[in-house]
């Protein structure tokens, strides 16, 4: 863990030391070797459990993927945000940098954590870079509107978890989760514990979020610069499912009566965002509300907390990082030459850039979960657990599938076909740098069909399955 945690610590001095010209290729060229050395989490050395062990942090089939994920990120986000940054004086683009890369460290804390406080503190840590990053680099005056929204929606729902922390500390003597497997379950059928299970879930929801808990989310990710709506897609979203995949696996599964609400709102939600959706004029706003979608699947599947649904909730949220990563970079492409994210006044751009035309069809096809990709496993492995634990989820999953694949292809008719509007003829082409952006976002997604097994957890799930045993039983 310390091979990629002390470089990227270092890189903050590094940022400050180097000379103004050299800092986005030294920054660049260093995040993308602490990445590529982070694939070494994928050599598992055990079928089930932990490795990669130090008294406070380790690695598992769980937390793997999103460690690498996280470490993928930053690399990308250096250069989308290159031409963003550009007209800013140099110490303002070293500040952003030294955000985006304490950012970075927060996160592989959180999903490196074997200790559950340890995984709350930095939980809570990411929303502060995230928070300047939105408010002091977001492009229009609702910017600040959106970090309240942001800050206070993240706290108001995570204050439950903390007192459900501490509770959880007087009662079994340990935070730590490599304990925790081994102490007495927690009694399942008295209001108190339901009233724990439901904090711990809020705080968790809030985040991904659910359906009638995403309001801040479309405002943060309209408001914020790229590499904010970046970060906040690919692995900010996933902190949600990963604090409750974690806390669903160590103990004793909440009662069906607890339950049913958030999958009824979670299903709802899949087709209430689809419909929105189709009727967005602005870009970015629409990919966003697709992340609740999405997330909203996510939701189903945790709770299903079937071997199934904790999977296939593991892949689509991999897979979703990293095509609703790409989706925000091409808008961003978009509103750079066009200053525009309005739908009707950016088509038919793929006559000026047909190159861009093919990204866009590549990640429209899978955030519509084309075969063979993995965001169509993961969806089916979803829709399977859903229909085994209900058959009547196969009428909102199903319609979810069709307005999925319908904004989809809205999405990518209306930014591409169509007659190009006369006042954005004369657009710059498209640069290398872009075309090695959405090469990194994409080749990955593309090279997991080979090997889907990286990301689906199955061993941590295979553990959990006599964990997740009905509690009315």
């Amino acid at each position: 863990m310390l091979k990629i945690l002390i470089p990227t610590m270092m890189l903050i001095p590094t940022i400050w030391w180097a000379d103004k010209k050299w800092v986005w290729s030294m920054i660049l060229c260093q995040s993308l070797g602490i990445a590529c050395v982070s694939l070494m989490w994928f050599k598992w050395e055990t079928e089930t459990g932990w490795a990669t062990m130090s008294p406070h942090m380790a690695t598992d089939p769980l937390s793997t993927p999103l460690l690498i994920l996280s470490s993928w990120l930053l690399p990308l986000m250096i250069l989308a945000s290159q031409n963003h940054m550009n007209p800013e004086p140099p110490k303002r683009q070293k500040a952003y940098i030294s955000l985006l890369v304490s950012l970075q460290l927060s996160l592989i804390m959180a999903f490196g954590a074997t200790e559950i406080i340890m995984f709350y503190i930095m939980f809570e840590t990411t929303l502060i870079p995230t928070l300047i990053i939105i408010t002091r680099w977001g492009t229009q005056k609702e910017r600040l509107h959106a970090g309240i929204y942001f800050l206070f929606y993240t706290m108001a729902g995570s204050l439950p978890l903390l007192v459900a922390l501490m509770i959880l500390q007087k009662d079994l003597g340990t935070l730590s989760m490599l304990m925790m497997s081994y102490t007495k379950p927690l009694i399942t059928l008295t209001w108190s514990t339901q009233l724990w299970w439901a904090a711990c879930l809020i705080a968790f929801l809030v985040k991904m979020p659910l359906y009638g808990m995403h309001l801040w989310l479309p405002k943060a990710h309209v408001e914020a610069p790229i590499a904010g709506s970046m970060v906040l897609a690919a692995v900010l979203l996933k902190l949600g499912g990963y604090g409750m995949i974690r806390i669903l696996i160590i103990f004793s599964a909440p009662t069906k009566d607890l339950v049913y609400p958030f999958i009824i709102m979670a299903l709802w939600g899949i087709i209430m965002t689809g419909t929105i959706c189709l009727r967005q004029t602005d870009l970015k706003a629409l990919i966003a509300y697709s992340s609740v979608s999405h997330m909203g699947l996510v939701t189903a599947g945790i709770l299903t907390q079937t071997p199934w649904g904790l999977s296939g909730a593991m892949i689509l949220m991999i897979s979703h990082g990293l095509t609703s990563s790409a989706l925000f970079c091409l808008a961003n492409f978009n509103y750079e030459r066009t200053r525009s994210r309005v739908l009707l006044l950016t088509r038919g751009l793929q006559i000026i850039l047909p190159l861009m035309t093919a990204w866009w069809f590549i990640a429209n096809l899978a955030n519509m979960a084309l075969p063979p990709l993995p965001n169509l496993m993961a969806e089916i492995m979803i829709i399977t657990s859903m229909f085994n634990w209900s058959h009547w989820t196969l009428s909102t999953t199903g319609m979810g599938m069709l307005v999925t694949t319908g904004y989809s292809m809205y999405m990518f008719l209306a930014t591409q076909r169509g007659p190009t509007p006369n006042h954005i003829i004369n657009l710059t082409p498209t640069h290398t740098r872009e075309h090695l952006l959405m090469a990194m976002h994409l080749i990955p997604i593309l090279l997991l069909m080979l090997k889907p097994e990286l990301i689906w957890g199955w061993h941590m799930c295979k553990y959990s399955l006599n964990k997740t045993l009905d509690c009315d039983s």
